[in-house]
């Protein structure tokens, strides 16, 4: 139910209803794509992937000691609520965006999207506490799937609500789009309320004494030390960060990708996107069964060798019907490269650690990095090079650097559960 209350933020604000919102209002006949911002110019979309990697880079500076003090003191629960209530707070914020508070609306993006990011270090933590190990990779792929249908459900609601805004009593599209955006963040938190109930607190009863600063930071590099003597887990977590740098790009930016390579507009895009989220529902589980059948590295390189396919076909795509293919394809392989990603790290963890926020927090920091070089990457080529294709091309060697280090990778033969 964490899934299905956040992940209305990943689709509804970072893939479709807001960078639509955010193109229309920061375009203009004078200055073109070009927007002031704090009396820097940038170009709008250049600007937008530099908020979200400043938000991911924020998050990967404070997360490692937070998830050590976490693992200390025994509370995940509680950072995990406060994220989320940073993330919700600042999304109805944005309510408040248009075309005359630029600097309050990019403020707003960075802080949501840090509270989004940030919590998933102390979610994704609870995963080898409450799921067998034999049905880690489906309860994984669940959650997820359970994610895809719950912000389907709301963005289909956005959408009757943007559509018929004059109907329904708005008086424009501008401010029924920004009621979205509040709609969002109270789903958000509202939904966020039963998991908060029912996950359990401090799983392994633990007690600070006191310097609680300083033993988060010693819990941290406990856990790193540890890290230095798993070399299938290094060999892991290097292949991670190549991988899903492309991943993560790929699903912030498609969006911009489609409305100004393609220059697709709103009733063209939102179908390609509803497809990828019904899409990915399927492709979820069914990467979780194969994976159940052949092996976490098996699934995780087939759905690589697929992305660098999307790459490659990306940079040559012209018209509305392919880029449609394209949105099938990242469907498939979206939902399950994420869920199999954590359920493999969560098996790769020895059996007898209890420092689980620690370890995910080594995860989710190269999480982090990689949204912040690959958002980087792609709006620094676009700046170079004047086109987003170009960009498709640097996210393909991202993807075949990850393959590398994975088949390198030796799963363990057996997992406890820890329950």
């Amino acid at each position: 139910m964490y899934d299905w209350s956040n992940s209305v933020y990943n689709l509804v604000i970072n893939t479709s209803i807001f960078p639509i919102y955010y193109t229309a209002v920061t375009a203009n006949e004078t200055a073109g794509d070009t927007v002031s911002f704090f009396g820097f110019e940038f170009i709008n979309s250049v600007l937008y992937s530099y908020a979200i990697s400043l938000s991911y880079l924020l998050s990967a500076l404070i997360l490692p000691l937070l998830s050590g003090i976490a693992d200390y003191t025994g509370k995940k629960k509680k950072y995990l609520k406060f994220f989320t209530t940073l993330g919700s707070i600042a999304c109805m914020g944005m309510f408040f965006f248009t075309a005359d508070s630029l600097e309050w609306g990019i403020i707003c993006v960075v802080l949501a999207s840090l509270g989004y990011s940030s919590g998933l270090v102390f979610y994704d933590a609870y995963l080898p506490e409450i799921a067998p190990a034999h049905m880690t990779d489906r309860i994984s792929g669940r959650g997820y799937s359970f994610g895809y249908i719950g912000s389907a459900i709301l963005l289909i609601i956005s959408l009757v609500l943007i559509t018929f805004y004059d109907t329904i009593g708005f008086p424009d599209k501008g401010m029924a789009t920004r009621t979205v955006f509040l709609i969002v963040g109270v789903w958000w938190i509202g939904f966020a309320q039963i998991p908060f109930k029912n996950l359990p607190s401090n799983v392994f009863n633990r007690k600070p004494t006191g310097r609680i600063f300083l033993n988060g930071y010693l819990e941290l590099k406990k856990v790193f030390l540890e890290l230095k003597e798993l070399p299938n887990i290094k060999k892991y977590l290097v292949s991670f960060f190549f991988f899903n740098m492309g991943v993560q790009t790929i699903m912030l930016l498609a969006t911009l990708f489609g409305t100004k390579e393609l220059n697709l507009g709103s009733s063209q895009l939102i179908p390609v996107i509803l497809i990828i989220q019904f899409v990915a529902i399927g492709g979820a589980l069914l990467f979780a069964r194969i994976s159940e059948r052949k092996g976490n590295i098996f699934s995780l390189g087939v759905m690589i060798t697929i992305w660098i396919g999307i790459c490659f076909f990306a940079y040559t795509i012209t018209s509305v019907n392919e880029f449609y293919v394209v949105a099938v394809l990242v469907g498939l392989v979206m939902g399950g490269i994420q869920a199999l990603s954590r359920a493999t790290f969560s098996k790769l963890i020895p059996e007898n650690a209890i420092n689980h926020a620690s370890y995910f927090s080594f995860f989710d920091v190269l999480f982090h990095l990689s949204v912040v070089l690959g958002t980087f990457s792609y709006g620094f080529i676009e700046q170079l090079t004047g086109s987003m294709r170009n960009s498709t091309l640097a996210l393909a060697s991202y993807f075949v650097i990850g393959f590398i280090f994975l088949i390198f990778v030796k799963m363990p033969r057996t997992k406890h559960a820890t329950t």
